[in-house]
């Protein structure tokens, strides 16, 4: 399997955007078996150039996380990402981790602080453990034999009580700790990750590639519960239309699609390096956006 800083410099040499898809641990036994059966081979027709495998809340699926990432690679071909973080684990169980990682022949990880167990609440370091994540960027540095990517957030982190700005640098911080890609927290006014995106290169002058985050959306409720968590602006019209919608989901899906293509389809016109797309697990939103975008045949 590759780095991911790899194939980034191959795509950027043949001036082709990166696709990566970022995929959850299911909760049940039928969701694994729909995941394996059904999701993942047909993710796989699309060509991502990765996947990636989320970690949980408090770091609840570390193993299921390493395991969803082991069968994709093995049984599947494909490049894939754990994402690893701080909550709930000491600097040696963290050691342990990345070790388990190596063993597998994972290759990729994404460092990320992580939400506290439930995802609510304030974050509290463990301790022994790590309280940023810059920390835990530099400790996976040190073990050597990982590509490493982080997190990125166009409208500040939203714990970041002294604002965007502040959260910038302190990413430039982390990335000088050995990041090598940043994905972003999705968003939904491309103008956001613009400025979020000249800021880092032209003001702070960070040289590693910024892939947009974008979640295409599939419920009008679910979706203002995700960007109340995260702290994601929604503007003005978009409200307007999914209260137009109203409870009629499949028109939601559709708008969903729509808009996320148009988001895409503007920030590729934008030189962006690549699209991380947050899939939910749901594979008709994304070959339909990938479709729309000429990045994948129709299924």
């Amino acid at each position: 399997m590759q780095f991911i800083r790899d194939i980034y410099a191959t795509k950027q040499a043949s001036n082709r955007p990166l696709i990566s898809l970022e995929i959850y641990p299911p909760k049940t036994v039928e969701g694994d078996r729909n995941l394996f059966e059904k999701t993942i081979p047909a993710f796989k027709r699309l060509k991502p150039d990765f996947c990636s495998v989320t970690y949980g809340a408090g770091g609840s699926t570390r193993d299921k996380t390493f395991t969803i990432v082991d069968r994709i690679q093995r049984e599947y071909g494909l490049t894939a990402m754990a994402h690893l973080t701080c909550v709930g684990a000491t600097r040696e169980q963290i050691g342990e981790a990345l070790a388990q990682a190596k063993a597998l022949g994972i290759k990729n990880i994404l460092a990320l602080r992580g939400d506290p167990p439930g995802g609510v609440g304030e974050f509290k370091k463990t301790e022994g453990g790590f309280e940023y994540s810059f920390e835990l960027v530099q400790f996976i540095r040190e073990m050597n034999g990982f590509c490493i990517g982080t997190a990125g957030f166009p409208e500040g982190h939203i714990a970041c009580k002294e604002g965007k700005y502040v959260d910038w640098h302190r990413l430039k911080a982390k990335i000088a700790c050995g990041a090598d890609f940043v994905l972003t927290q999705l968003f939904f006014d491309n103008a956001d990750f613009l400025v979020f995106r000249d800021y880092m290169t032209k003001k702070l002058g960070v040289s590693v590639p910024i892939s947009p985050g974008v979640l295409p959306i599939l419920n009008a409720t679910q979706i203002r519960r995700f960007a109340a968590l995260c702290g994601a602006r929604m503007p003005s019209p978009l409200l307007a239309r999914l209260d137009q919608l109203g409870d009629n989901d499949d028109a939601v899906v559709e708008f969903g699609i729509e808009y996320a293509s148009q988001q895409c389809e503007k920030l590729l016109k934008e030189g962006v390096p690549g699209l991380h797309l947050y899939t939910l697990n749901k594979v008709k939103s994304i070959f339909r956006i990938l479709a729309n975008l000429g990045l994948a045949e129709r299924a």
